[in-house]
């Protein structure tokens, strides 16, 4: 068993139910002692470079976003899985948080094509192993970390149905696209259905109270096709980021990469 490649670990169905690492909540509860402040500094540092080193190969990526708690009998695990397939067959590595549920039916989907597909994974108390269908993944403490590999690496955001967690991530990069922080991403809403009520309430209020332009409704694309999805994805990745099907960057062994 290693960090990167244990492919069969445990799922568990309540992931991310349990407190955080108690360190982790220490540093989040108001100022600390100044020692305790600058090692926490140099251990999220150090955290930042692990995700760095980890990544940096893992080619194109499209970030899945979506609820850990849908099982493979759900309709929503199905179309997950079904994109996470759509987007390995346009050359895509699939990125998500590493979890069940979404996660890992989008993860699946690119497996079972024979495309790549990656985690950044959450530590968590009792439940914090990645899904079984991973080439690579990275845990991380700090749930502000993890957000920005899911950020850094990826050319598009497709968002599934999903909890708070994705509600905090679909706002996010909405906002950094929003303020020009990132160039141009798309942003894909799956499930029309259930999306449906947020987008009428950024429409009917947000637009109206004038706390959002009407043109910010325009980043977000909204589907129930994955092919829709994903030609949204490879369009834009390839014709606005100058993408290509070249060979991928090679580690130098001067780096120890």
């Amino acid at each position: 068993m290693t960090m990167d490649h244990e492919l069969y670990a445990p799922r568990y169905r309540w992931w991310g139910k349990t407190p955080g690492p108690p360190e982790v909540r220490r540093f989040l509860a108001g100022p600390q002692p100044r020692l305790f402040e600058l090692a926490r500094a140099i251990r999220i540092f150090c955290e930042f470079i692990r995700g760095f080193r980890a990544l940096h190969f893992v080619g194109p990526c499209v970030t899945v976003f979506g609820s850990a708690r849908f099982t493979e009998t759900h309709r929503y695990y199905e179309l997950a899985r079904q994109l996470g397939a759509c987007l390995a067959r346009d050359g895509f590595t699939v990125m998500t948080g590493g979890g069940p549920g979404i996660m890992e039916a989008a993860n699946r989907g690119a497996k079972e094509v024979g495309g790549r597909s990656i985690g950044c994974n959450i530590e968590l108390p009792q439940e914090q192993a990645p899904n079984p269908y991973l080439d690579r993944w990275v845990t991380f403490k700090h749930f502000f970390v993890r957000k920005v590999m899911l950020v850094k690496y990826s050319y598009a955001f497709i968002a599934m149905p999903g909890g708070f967690g994705t509600l905090d991530e679909v706002t996010e990069a909405a906002t950094l696209i929003q303020t020009g922080k990132i160039a141009g991403f798309p942003m894909v809403l799956m499930g029309v259905d259930f999306w449906k009520p947020l987008l009428d309430f950024m429409r009917n209020t947000l637009v109206k109270q004038g706390t959002i332009a009407p043109t910010d409704m325009d980043l977000l694309f909204v589907t129930d096709s994955p092919e829709e999805a994903a030609a949204r994805v490879r369009d834009i990745g390839m014709k606005q980021f100058g993408l290509s099907y070249d060979r991928p960057i090679k580690p130098r062994w001067y780096l120890f990469e």
